[in-house]
């Protein structure tokens, strides 16, 4: 599943360098799939394809977050979760609403950095 950051993040911003698919973003701030990754264009659940540089809404205004169609709990670049490893404050958490096997990391990471 992928990570989450919860309300109880206190925006140290220690986890956003740690993220190898450029998953995490500080409050406020537009993201985009290209970042941090070798996507060029993007299909979205309705079908409709954009570019891997639009900019996306923030999901969160408040605090850092974590963008779940990029996070990959590090599958294939470290034993656990980068994130949750140097949080502070362990607010970096598994985010129930988008549970996946080792396998869909394993193939989310390729798709992300066209392996």
């Amino acid at each position: 599943m992928a990570i989450m950051i919860t309300d109880e993040c206190i925006n140290c911003g220690a986890c956003e360098p740690e993220c190898p698919n450029t998953a995490i973003y500080e409050g406020g701030m537009e993201w985009t799939w290209g970042g941090g990754t070798e996507l060029t264009e993007v299909e979205m659940e309705d079908g409709v394809v954009i570019s891997s540089d639009d900019r996306q809404e923030p999901v969160s205004d408040e605090f850092y977050y974590i963008v779940p169609g990029k996070c990959t709990e590090c599958t294939g670049f470290h034993e656990e979760p980068q994130c949750a490893a140097v949080c502070p404050v362990d607010c970096c958490i598994p985010d129930p609403d988008y549970v996946e096997t080792e396998e869909e990391l394993t193939a989310k990471k390729e798709w992300l950095h066209n392996e």
